[in-house]
Protein backbone atom coordinates (compact mmCIF):
# COMPACT_ATOMS: atom_id res chain seq x y z
CA UNK A 1 0.00 0.00 0.00
CA UNK A 2 1.21 3.16 -1.00
CA UNK A 3 0.64 6.64 0.42
CA UNK A 4 -2.52 8.41 -0.44
CA UNK A 5 -1.59 12.38 -0.35
CA UNK A 6 -5.43 13.43 0.52
CA UNK A 7 -6.36 10.69 2.71
CA UNK A 8 -2.90 11.00 4.64
CA UNK A 9 -3.62 15.22 5.14
CA UNK A 10 -7.15 14.28 6.85
CA UNK A 11 -5.95 11.71 8.90
CA UNK A 12 -8.00 11.81 12.46
CA UNK A 13 -5.24 10.94 14.88
CA UNK A 14 -6.99 10.40 18.08
CA UNK A 15 -6.67 12.72 20.94
CA UNK A 16 -4.17 11.83 23.81
CA UNK A 17 -4.87 12.82 27.72
CA UNK A 18 -2.52 12.62 29.89
CA UNK A 19 -1.68 13.17 33.79
CA UNK A 20 1.41 13.54 34.88
CA UNK A 21 2.70 14.54 38.11
CA UNK A 22 5.96 15.70 39.65
CA UNK A 23 7.66 12.36 40.18
CA UNK A 24 7.62 12.19 36.06
CA UNK A 25 9.07 15.63 35.61
CA UNK A 26 11.90 14.53 38.07
CA UNK A 27 12.42 11.29 35.91
CA UNK A 28 12.36 13.36 32.69
CA UNK A 29 15.32 15.32 34.20
CA UNK A 30 17.06 12.39 35.33
CA UNK A 31 16.80 10.80 31.97
CA UNK A 32 18.33 13.96 29.83
CA UNK A 33 21.97 13.94 32.48
CA UNK A 34 20.45 16.26 34.96
CA UNK A 35 21.63 15.41 39.04
CA UNK A 36 25.14 13.87 37.61
CA UNK A 37 27.21 16.23 40.15
CA UNK A 38 23.75 16.08 43.27
CA UNK A 39 25.97 19.07 44.76
CA UNK A 40 24.83 21.47 41.94
CA UNK A 41 21.59 23.59 43.20
CA UNK A 42 20.86 24.84 39.56
CA UNK A 43 20.31 21.36 38.17
CA UNK A 44 18.74 20.18 41.71
CA UNK A 45 15.89 22.23 40.98
CA UNK A 46 14.70 19.86 38.15
CA UNK A 47 15.15 16.91 40.04
CA UNK A 48 13.94 17.63 44.11
CA UNK A 49 10.44 18.31 44.96
CA UNK A 50 11.28 21.32 46.66
CA UNK A 51 10.89 24.10 44.34
CA UNK A 52 10.46 21.82 41.28
CA UNK A 53 10.29 23.26 37.96
CA UNK A 54 10.42 21.27 34.49
CA UNK A 55 12.43 21.11 32.06
CA UNK A 56 10.95 22.77 28.93
CA UNK A 57 11.63 20.20 25.78
CA UNK A 58 9.98 17.70 28.60
CA UNK A 59 6.90 18.85 26.39
CA UNK A 60 8.02 16.91 23.39
CA UNK A 61 6.88 13.69 25.53
CA UNK A 62 3.69 14.87 27.40
CA UNK A 63 0.47 13.60 25.21
CA UNK A 64 2.06 12.02 22.33
CA UNK A 65 -0.09 10.07 19.78
CA UNK A 66 2.57 7.76 20.19
CA UNK A 67 3.54 5.55 16.72
CA UNK A 68 0.50 6.24 14.97
CA UNK A 69 2.60 6.08 11.68
CA UNK A 70 2.77 2.24 12.08
CA UNK A 71 -1.00 1.94 14.25
CA UNK A 72 -3.09 4.27 11.82
CA UNK A 73 -3.74 3.40 8.60
CA UNK A 74 -0.91 6.12 6.71
CA UNK A 75 0.24 3.44 3.96
CA UNK A 76 3.48 4.50 4.83
CA UNK A 77 6.76 1.83 4.97
CA UNK A 78 6.93 2.02 9.00
CA UNK A 79 10.39 0.22 9.15
CA UNK A 80 12.03 2.73 6.84
CA UNK A 81 11.05 5.54 8.61
CA UNK A 82 13.63 8.09 10.36
CA UNK A 83 13.26 10.68 12.89
CA UNK A 84 14.05 13.96 11.00
CA UNK A 85 13.61 17.31 12.77
CA UNK A 86 12.04 18.05 16.22
CA UNK A 87 10.49 21.45 16.92
CA UNK A 88 9.72 22.99 20.30
CA UNK A 89 7.59 26.21 21.09
CA UNK A 90 6.01 27.35 24.66
CA UNK A 91 3.47 29.56 24.67
CA UNK A 92 4.00 29.40 28.88
CA UNK A 93 6.40 27.61 31.17
CA UNK A 94 5.30 23.89 31.08
CA UNK A 95 3.77 23.43 34.67
CA UNK A 96 5.64 20.66 37.10
CA UNK A 97 2.32 18.20 36.88
CA UNK A 98 -1.14 18.61 35.45
CA UNK A 99 -3.41 17.19 32.51
CA UNK A 100 -2.74 17.68 28.99
CA UNK A 101 -4.51 16.88 25.77
CA UNK A 102 -2.48 16.58 22.69
CA UNK A 103 -3.67 17.59 19.42
CA UNK A 104 -1.96 15.98 16.55
CA UNK A 105 -2.68 16.59 12.76
CA UNK A 106 -0.76 16.09 9.52
CA UNK A 107 0.51 19.36 8.18
CA UNK A 108 2.02 18.88 4.60
CA UNK A 109 3.54 15.88 3.19
CA UNK A 110 6.16 16.02 0.40
CA UNK A 111 7.30 13.33 -2.44
CA UNK A 112 10.90 13.86 -2.96
CA UNK A 113 10.03 11.35 -5.51
CA UNK A 114 10.78 7.84 -6.89
CA UNK A 115 13.61 6.08 -4.59
CA UNK A 116 14.28 9.67 -2.80
CA UNK A 117 11.64 9.19 0.06
CA UNK A 118 8.92 11.34 1.15
CA UNK A 119 8.28 13.82 4.04
CA UNK A 120 6.01 14.11 6.35
CA UNK A 121 5.61 17.59 8.23
CA UNK A 122 2.89 16.80 11.94
CA UNK A 123 1.90 19.03 14.73
CA UNK A 124 0.94 18.62 18.01
CA UNK A 125 -0.59 21.10 20.14
CA UNK A 126 -0.50 20.87 23.57
CA UNK A 127 -3.43 22.24 26.28
CA UNK A 128 -4.62 22.43 29.87
CA UNK A 129 -7.81 19.34 30.28
CA UNK A 130 -8.94 21.92 32.64
CA UNK A 131 -8.32 25.46 31.44
CA UNK A 132 -7.95 25.14 27.59
CA UNK A 133 -4.95 26.98 28.08
CA UNK A 134 -2.31 26.55 24.88
CA UNK A 135 0.76 25.36 26.71
CA UNK A 136 2.85 24.13 24.02
CA UNK A 137 3.25 23.11 19.94
CA UNK A 138 5.74 20.80 19.21
CA UNK A 139 6.28 20.12 15.35
CA UNK A 140 8.05 17.02 13.74
CA UNK A 141 9.35 16.19 10.56
CA UNK A 142 9.56 12.64 9.68
CA UNK A 143 11.85 11.26 6.73
CA UNK A 144 9.68 8.13 5.06
CA UNK A 145 12.68 6.03 3.07
CA UNK A 146 10.80 3.85 1.27
CA UNK A 147 7.70 6.07 -0.18
CA UNK A 148 8.66 8.41 -2.54
CA UNK A 149 7.22 8.55 -5.90
CA UNK A 150 3.43 8.25 -4.76
CA UNK A 151 2.23 11.09 -6.67
CA UNK A 152 2.18 13.82 -4.05
CA UNK A 153 3.31 17.55 -4.48
CA UNK A 154 6.81 16.90 -5.62
CA UNK A 155 8.50 20.13 -4.21
CA UNK A 156 11.47 21.34 -1.84
CA UNK A 157 10.78 20.78 2.01
CA UNK A 158 11.06 23.85 4.22
CA UNK A 159 14.97 25.34 4.25
CA UNK A 160 16.59 23.84 7.70
CA UNK A 161 18.26 26.76 9.90
CA UNK A 162 21.84 27.51 8.86
CA UNK A 163 24.29 28.10 12.05
CA UNK A 164 27.04 30.96 11.57
CA UNK A 165 29.79 30.69 10.14
CA UNK A 166 31.94 31.98 12.63
CA UNK A 167 33.53 30.49 15.84
CA UNK A 168 30.59 29.83 17.99
CA UNK A 169 30.46 31.68 21.00
CA UNK A 170 30.95 29.10 23.62
CA UNK A 171 30.40 25.37 24.00
CA UNK A 172 29.24 23.43 26.29
CA UNK A 173 30.10 19.94 27.28
CA UNK A 174 27.91 17.48 28.90
CA UNK A 175 28.87 14.03 29.81
CA UNK A 176 25.85 11.70 29.72
CA UNK A 177 25.45 8.28 31.88
CA UNK A 178 26.02 5.26 30.45
CA UNK A 179 22.54 4.05 31.74
CA UNK A 180 21.22 6.98 30.25
CA UNK A 181 18.59 5.49 27.87
CA UNK A 182 17.17 2.78 30.23
CA UNK A 183 16.29 5.95 32.53
CA UNK A 184 14.62 7.85 29.33
CA UNK A 185 13.10 5.13 28.18
CA UNK A 186 10.70 5.31 31.48
CA UNK A 187 9.35 8.82 30.00
CA UNK A 188 7.59 6.79 27.47
CA UNK A 189 9.59 5.93 24.47
CA UNK A 190 9.96 2.03 24.90
CA UNK A 191 11.50 0.91 21.68
CA UNK A 192 13.87 -2.42 22.38
CA UNK A 193 16.37 -0.33 19.91
CA UNK A 194 17.43 1.75 23.02
CA UNK A 195 17.45 -0.66 25.34
CA UNK A 196 18.14 -4.24 24.76
CA UNK A 197 21.76 -5.31 22.96
CA UNK A 198 20.39 -8.06 20.67
CA UNK A 199 18.41 -5.81 19.36
CA UNK A 200 20.45 -3.30 18.47
CA UNK A 201 22.56 -5.80 16.89
CA UNK A 202 20.44 -6.65 14.64
CA UNK A 203 19.93 -2.92 13.45
CA UNK A 204 23.70 -2.64 12.79
CA UNK A 205 24.51 -1.19 15.91
CA UNK A 206 27.22 -2.26 18.89
CA UNK A 207 25.09 -1.79 21.16
CA UNK A 208 21.89 0.16 22.06
CA UNK A 209 21.56 3.69 21.09
CA UNK A 210 20.24 6.78 22.73
CA UNK A 211 16.73 8.03 22.28
CA UNK A 212 17.40 10.97 19.70
CA UNK A 213 14.44 13.05 21.60
CA UNK A 214 17.16 12.57 24.91
CA UNK A 215 19.97 13.99 22.80
CA UNK A 216 17.54 16.69 22.11
CA UNK A 217 16.92 17.12 25.60
CA UNK A 218 20.72 17.24 26.77
CA UNK A 219 21.06 19.87 23.79
CA UNK A 220 18.35 21.40 25.62
CA UNK A 221 19.93 21.52 28.83
CA UNK A 222 23.27 22.88 27.86
CA UNK A 223 21.01 25.62 26.10
CA UNK A 224 19.86 26.30 29.64
CA UNK A 225 22.39 26.24 31.22
CA UNK A 226 24.89 28.18 28.65
CA UNK A 227 22.82 31.26 28.00
CA UNK A 228 19.26 31.08 30.54
CA UNK A 229 21.28 30.98 33.52
CA UNK A 230 19.12 27.80 34.32
CA UNK A 231 15.77 29.88 34.14
CA UNK A 232 13.18 27.26 32.02
CA UNK A 233 10.62 30.50 31.55
CA UNK A 234 13.50 32.01 28.98
CA UNK A 235 13.74 29.31 27.08
CA UNK A 236 10.68 30.16 24.20
CA UNK A 237 11.63 27.85 21.34
CA UNK A 238 14.03 24.91 20.05
CA UNK A 239 13.83 23.49 17.18
CA UNK A 240 17.03 21.17 15.34
CA UNK A 241 17.57 18.28 12.97
CA UNK A 242 18.81 14.73 14.11
CA UNK A 243 21.99 13.80 11.81
CA UNK A 244 23.73 10.78 13.06
CA UNK A 245 22.84 8.18 16.14
CA UNK A 246 24.80 8.55 19.70
CA UNK A 247 25.77 6.28 22.10
CA UNK A 248 24.91 6.67 25.98
CA UNK A 249 27.92 7.55 27.82
CA UNK A 250 29.50 9.65 25.12
CA UNK A 251 30.18 12.89 25.82
CA UNK A 252 28.29 15.86 23.77
CA UNK A 253 29.74 19.28 22.95
CA UNK A 254 27.33 22.01 21.97
CA UNK A 255 28.12 24.65 20.11
CA UNK A 256 26.15 28.31 20.56
CA UNK A 257 25.68 30.95 18.57
CA UNK A 258 24.05 33.98 20.57
CA UNK A 259 22.62 36.90 18.25
CA UNK A 260 20.36 38.87 20.24
CA UNK A 261 17.20 36.57 21.27
CA UNK A 262 18.53 33.62 18.77
CA UNK A 263 20.33 31.11 19.64
CA UNK A 264 21.84 28.77 16.66
CA UNK A 265 23.41 25.35 18.24
CA UNK A 266 25.01 22.48 16.94
CA UNK A 267 25.90 19.26 19.34
CA UNK A 268 28.80 16.43 18.73
CA UNK A 269 29.40 13.36 20.24
CA UNK A 270 33.12 14.18 21.37
CA UNK A 271 34.66 10.70 21.46
CA UNK A 272 33.71 9.74 17.68
CA UNK A 273 33.31 13.63 16.57
CA UNK A 274 29.91 13.01 14.62
CA UNK A 275 27.80 15.48 14.52
CA UNK A 276 24.42 14.29 16.15
CA UNK A 277 22.12 17.56 15.85
CA UNK A 278 22.43 20.40 13.30
CA UNK A 279 20.64 23.74 12.12
CA UNK A 280 19.49 24.19 15.54
CA UNK A 281 17.88 27.06 16.37
CA UNK A 282 16.43 28.41 19.60
CA UNK A 283 14.67 31.65 20.94
CA UNK A 284 15.62 33.61 24.22
CA UNK A 285 13.14 35.56 26.10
Amino acid sequence: MAIDYEKLIALAIPDVRQTYTARDTMLYALGVGLGRDPMDRDQLRFIYEKDLSALPTMAVVLASPGSWIRTLNTGIDYVKVVHGEQGLVLHRPLPVEGTLVGRTRVVDVIDKGAGKGAVVLSERDLTDAVTGERIASITQTTFCRGDGGFGGPARSTPAAHKVPERAPDMVCELQTNANAALVYRLSGDYNPLHSDPDVAAKAGFPQPILHGLATYGVTGHAILKSVCGYDPGRLCAISARFTAPVFPGETFAVSIWRDGDVVSFETRAVERGVLAIGNGRAEIA
